[in-house]
């Protein structure tokens, strides 16, 4: 905290990602924009005998691009995924041990299932072949911190270092955990976001059995899609999503470029179900709330809010009801969309890679689309950008990242006021 007592303004000088829709972000959010769909057939394992077969599998990503051989060999995907997109925000924000005091850089990046690809790796090796061929680098190549721990190794950052795991909110909880960090004093610079890794066998015969994600195989591109009445559960994505926080005056000393500011951030449980949301999204609605009035902004501030919008058909209903019962006669105006219906979920990636899509829109004064809105639900009855993305300059934006367990994460994001 400051002296007088108000927090530390916290903006958003870098952004990195690796997505079903590219891994820089210029082709990500030009694709993203003109509502192209990541979503294809599964290529990483044979789909055989699984309900469902397509997923949001990463585009345009080269490991070697930011990590020797030897080090991609010692680095589960969802890792490799992390260090690409933290590598590509501290270009962007120009930061490093040099230009920052190291001790106050610090890193939270979550993901909610980790190196599950080395697991069934490892597992596999050990019922073939006995615990002495297990790798010896199976437990951290393995373990969920591990994405936070190698960007800090990689990047020189030695300040606050962990790893949020909160499902589907992991993401998200990380970058509002740098926030406060930032705001209290405790650091200057920190990488948060999200990175997950999960289409193997094992990840997605657990979400089958769950009949949780579509079974509209033979139409991929048009298999994930949010508050349309005809979606029937979500597509998972890979992938992550990385940005640069840091606190204002430090970042102006440096005359680094300001692309937004991080001005709210809430977080509650809905102590109800393991899977299913609360009903009327009561959880969802407190943590929105709570993010509104960290902002300080009115409700009529907000533009724009970027849904959790799995395409499954509580998540959507309950979603829907929450917004409607935070903003009033508000949710009539906000536009809202689901960019998850042309990525996919990407689990504890999403909220980093959709804080991501928030800053650009907000910076670039466009709104991404929901796509394959066909047939409006009338439980859905909101403005969700059917379809085609749209040209508006708004104030700020809202981004809401839902999990399993319960747990509820909202954003507030805002362009950067001198």
């Amino acid at each position: 905290m400051k002296k007088n007592g108000t927090p530390r303004r916290v903006v958003v000088t870098g952004l990195g990602l690796v997505s079903p829709l590219g891994s820089d972000v210029e082709t990500f959010w030009r694709r993203l924009t003109a509502g192209e769909s990541g979503i294809g057939r599964v290529t990483r394992f044979d789909t055989t005998g699984y309900d469902t077969t397509i997923a949001g599998e990463v585009q345009g990503f080269n490991a070697e691009d930011y990590l020797d051989r030897k080090e991609i060999r010692r680095a589960d995907l969802y890792v490799q995924f992390a260090i690409g997109a933290a590598v590509q925000a501290v270009t962007q924000a120009g930061v490093s041990p040099e230009t920052v005091d190291a001790t106050r850089y610090g890193v939270i990046v979550g993901s909610g299932i980790g190196g599950i690809a080395t697991l069934e790796d490892q597992h596999r090796t050990l019922l073939e072949k006995g615990p002495g061929r297990v790798s010896p680098f199976f437990i951290p190549m393995m373990i969920s911190d591990m994405a936070s721990g190698q960007i800090s190794i990689q990047l020189g950052a030695k300040g606050p270092n962990y790893c949020t795991v909160s499902a589907c909110a992991s993401g998200a909880h990380a970058i509002g955990n740098a926030m406060r960090l930032i705001q209290n004093d405790e650091a200057d610079v920190m990488i948060t976001g999200g990175a997950e890794a999960p289409v193997t066998p094992v990840s997605f015969a657990g979400f089958c059995s769950m009949k949780a994600m579509s079974t509209r195989n033979d139409d991929a591109a048009g298999a994930s899609r949010p508050f349309d009445s005809t979606r029937d559960g979500f597509v998972m994505g890979e992938g992550a999503g990385v940005l640069v926080l840091e606190e204002r005056e430090h970042a102006r000393r440096r005359g680094a470029s300001i692309l937004a500011e991080v001005i709210g951030y809430g977080a509650t449980g809905d102590a109800h179900h393991m899977t299913a949301p609360a009903p009327e999204g009561e959880g969802a609605a407190r943590a929105m709330r709570a993010a509104i009035a960290d902002s300080g902004l009115p409700l009529e501030s907000f533009g724009y809010l970027n849904a959790h919008g799995t395409s499954t058909p509580l998540n959507d209903k309950f979603e829907t009801q929450a917004i409607k019962s935070v903003l009033g006669e508000h949710a009539k105006k906000i536009a809202v969309s689901s960019t998850k219906s042309m990525t996919g979920h990407l689990l504890g990636a999403a909220g980093g890679l959709e804080t991501v899509i928030c800053v650009l829109a907000l910076q670039r004064n466009t709104l991404p689309p929901t796509i394959n809105y066909q047939q409006p639900d009338p439980d859905c009855d909101l403005d969700y950008v059917p379809n085609t993305a749209r040209t508006v300059e708004v104030q700020a934006a809202l981004s809401n990242s839902l999990g399993f367990g319960g747990h509820n994460v909202t954003l507030a994001l805002s362009r950067y006021v001198a």
